[in-house]
């Protein structure tokens, strides 16, 4: 069952098992609606992350989570040391799931393996004439299976678990062969919209240095599925496109329109063609001037190609994806790890403040309860301090909690008493036979506050 993505996880013996299942708890909230339990640690979030994945080249991705021990020493990843606990490993392993710490925050964890792996089928017992058979399933890639584990994933760290997640984003598309189509791929990707649409806790998607988001894997993990919970950020060594630039070059900007940009700024280029262009050319004259273009094209196509790859590429750079406002901001990876704590940190914190200011007042939305809460944050409303500032926030909040929490116990009153009077001027002997009827299964002291309160005069505007 290991194999097949029905076990979460082995274990040797009972010991071993209890010893995993207390792990496993020790991400979750006691009770639903409950903060995350923070852990003590050592590894604190003031610190680099060192280990820095290779340009062009394979690498184990728990290495970017957790880090790497080499003879050379321990390099950090993103996450706590040793925190790391991944699930469903036997299963669909070009997808890796788990559960890190970050400076002690638990998070869930979604990332990418960049090497291939081979998936084997076994062989039916009841065929006689069936085979086992292995394929090399590539990096990078979503496969009907590894699809069907991302979005299982990410329902487990919702509804059961009500954890934040990380999904360091390195996908070059969905595999788009015959077989993977009849295994109902575009299906099983369309889980992972509806798991996010669903997502009930903060998202960040992370494109890592020199990671790539290309195709329809986009698709799925841009955060105008869900914009009130994720948060897209990409590394300024990473790229993103739907296209790759050699894509980008073959549609936009193929070999006539380099010639045309050739004969345009290239001098020697441009008078030949000029020339070939006459009417007045003998046979010997246009085959000489054509065998010189060519000569030419030779010489100046593979640095024009060149030039062209680069300026496509500029297009998928951070910079850019900020400037078109498909991510919040460019990242430092070395940098990331103080970035993402004290972001989490504003954000869980903020998010328990908006659930209980939806809950108070139902009639509210959300962007005015993000005003309200600007609003007690921050005098001035030209300030950008709450907008770029996430340390000074979530401190705020910490060091704020009660006086918050009183404020939004009184908009739950204000928006009874606004219930009741909409009640009253609807339909005021019924609600008051209403009123009259709650005070007859009050004690007596409590009635006397009430009648008190309602014998106060309203204030005057």
């Amino acid at each position: 069952m290991y194999k097949n993505g029905v076990s979460h996880l082995t274990a040797t013996d009972d010991y071993e098992g209890v010893q995993k299942i207390i792990e496993w708890m020790s991400f979750v909230p006691d009770r639903k609606g409950a903060p995350v339990p923070i852990s003590p640690t050592v590894d604190g979030w003031d610190r680099d992350v060192t280990f820095v994945p290779p340009n062009k080249d394979t690498y184990d991705v728990r290495w970017l989570i957790a880090g790497k021990e080499d003879e050379d020493g321990f390099q950090s990843g993103l996450f706590d040391r040793s925190s790391f606990q991944e699930t469903l490993s036997g299963w669909a392993r070009t997808v890796v799931v788990g559960r890190a710490r970050l400076a002690g925050i638990p998070v869930g964890v979604i990332a990418v393996e960049t090497r291939s792996v081979e998936n084997i089928t076994p062989a039916d017992p009841a065929n006689p004439d069936s085979t086992e058979t292995v394929t090399l399933e590539a990096g990078q890639v979503w496969y009907p299976n590894s699809a069907f584990k991302t979005a299982q994933a990410i329902s487990d760290f919702n509804y059961g678990e009500q954890l934040p997640l990380m999904i360091l984003a390195n996908w070059r598309g969905f595999s788009g062969g015959q077989r993977d189509m009849y295994n109902e791929v575009l299906k099983y990707g369309s889980y992972i919209v509806d798991a996010l649409v669903k997502y009930e806790q903060p998202i960040f998607v992370y494109i890592p240095p020199f990671g790539e988001l290309r195709g329809g894997s986009w698709v799925v993990v841009d955060p105008t599925i869900n914009e009130e919970m994720m948060e897209m950020y990409a590394d300024e060594e990473s790229r993103a496109g739907v296209l790759e630039p050699e894509g980008i070059v073959g549609i936009k900007f193929r070999r006539e329109k380099q010639l045309d940009t050739m004969a345009r700024l290239d001098t020697i280029y441009g008078a030949l063609r000029r020339r070939a262009a006459a009417k007045d050319l003998s046979a010997e004259e246009q085959a000489e001037i054509k065998a010189k273009m060519t000569e030419r094209e030779n010489l100046l196509l593979p640095v024009y190609t060149q030039v062209t790859l680069q300026f496509a590429d500029l297009h998928d750079r951070a910079g850019r994806m900020k400037a078109k406002g498909v991510i919040r901001q460019p990242l430092q990876w070395q940098h990331a790890r103080r970035f993402f704590y004290w972001r989490l940190r504003r954000r869980l914190n903020e998010e328990l403040f908006l659930k209980k200011m939806a809950t108070a007042d139902k009639g509210s939305i959300r962007t005015e309860n993000l005003e309200r809460l600007k609003s007690l944050v921050v005098d001035d409303e030209n300030s950008t301090v709450f907008e770029d500032n996430d340390r000074l926030v979530a401190m705020w909040y910490e060091d704020n909690m009660k006086n918050v929490l009183q404020k939004i116990e009184g908009l739950r009153q204000d928006s009874v008493a606004a219930q009741v009077a909409s009640l009253i001027e609807e339909n005021g002997k019924a609600a008051l036979k209403g009123v009259a009827m709650a005070l007859a299964k009050l004690g007596a002291k409590e009635r006397e506050q009430i009648l008190g309160l309602l014998a106060t005069p309203p204030p005057t505007a």
